[in-house]
C-alpha cells in the first residue's frame, strides 16, 4: 500500500511539473513540428490569397473534418498537413485565379486532445500540443487515485477499422520492462484507469 502511496505521488508531482511548464509551451507551440502536424476537427487555420480582396481569413475546421472556402468548395482538411490543405486550395482555385499565391498558417490545434477517464485525480480532456505519451497524460491528470488498477489501464482509439483497445502496464513501465507501450497519444485517445 506504502509503495503504491508514493507512485501516486511521485506521478502527481511529475504532473505539477508538468502542468506548469505545459501553460507555457500551449502559448508557444514548437514551430519545429508544426511542419508534420495533421489538423484535426476543431482546429483553426488562417488562409490568404494573395491580392484578393475577401479571401482571407479565419477558419474552423467543422466536425467532418472539413472546411468551406469561396471558390473552392469543401476541402477535408482533417489527417493533412498545413502543405498539402495549401496545396489542394492552390489546385482547385488555380482554375479562376492566374498567379495564384496562397497561404496557410495553423492559428489553434484546439482540436487535438486526448481524454483521462476513470481513477484519476483530475479526470478529463487535455489539449494536446504537440504529443504526448500515456505516462504524461496520466501525470497531467493528477496521477492514479490510490484505488486504481494501474496494470490494468487501457487506451481506447478509433481507427478506420473501429475501436480498438491498447493495454498499459504501470507497473512493467515502474521496473523499466516494456517500454514502448509508453506509446504517443493521438487526437481522440481515451486513457481510461479502472
Amino acid at each position: 500500500m506504502l509503495k503504491h502511496f508514493l507512485k501516486n505521488r511521485i506521478i502527481s508531482c511529475l504532473g505539477l511539473l508538468l502542468v506548469s511548464g505545459w501553460a507555457v509551451a500551449a502559448d508557444e507551440p514548437d514551430l519545429s513540428i508544426v511542419d508534420d502536424y495533421k489538423v484535426n476537427a476543431g482546429d483553426i487555420i488562417y488562409v490568404s490569397v494573395w491580392k484578393e480582396e475577401g479571401m482571407e481569413g479565419e477558419v474552423l475546421i467543422r466536425p467532418d473534418g472539413k472546411f468551406s472556402f469561396p471558390l473552392a468548395g469543401d476541402i477535408m482538411a482533417k489527417g493533412q498537413s498545413i502543405e498539402d490543405i495549401r496545396r489542394i486550395l492552390t489546385e482547385r482555385l488555380s482554375r479562376y485565379i492566374p498567379e495564384l499565391v496562397v497561404s496557410v498558417a495553423i492559428l489553434q490545434v484546439a482540436g487535438n486532445k486526448v481524454f483521462v477517464i476513470g481513477q484519476v485525480n483530475r479526470p478529463g480532456e487535455i489539449l494536446v500540443n504537440p504529443q504526448i505519451d500515456i505516462l504524461q497524460a496520466l501525470s497531467i491528470a493528477g496521477g492514479t487515485t490510490p484505488f486504481a488498477e494501474v496494470e490494468d489501464i487501457k487506451v481506447l482509439r478509433r481507427t478506420d477499422q473501429g475501436l480498438i483497445t491498447i493495454p498499459f502496464s504501470y507497473g512493467d513501465i515502474e521496473k523499466g520492462k516494456n517500454l514502448e507501450q509508453n506509446i504517443m497519444l493521438k487526437a481522440g485517445d481515451v486513457v481510461v484507469v479502472p
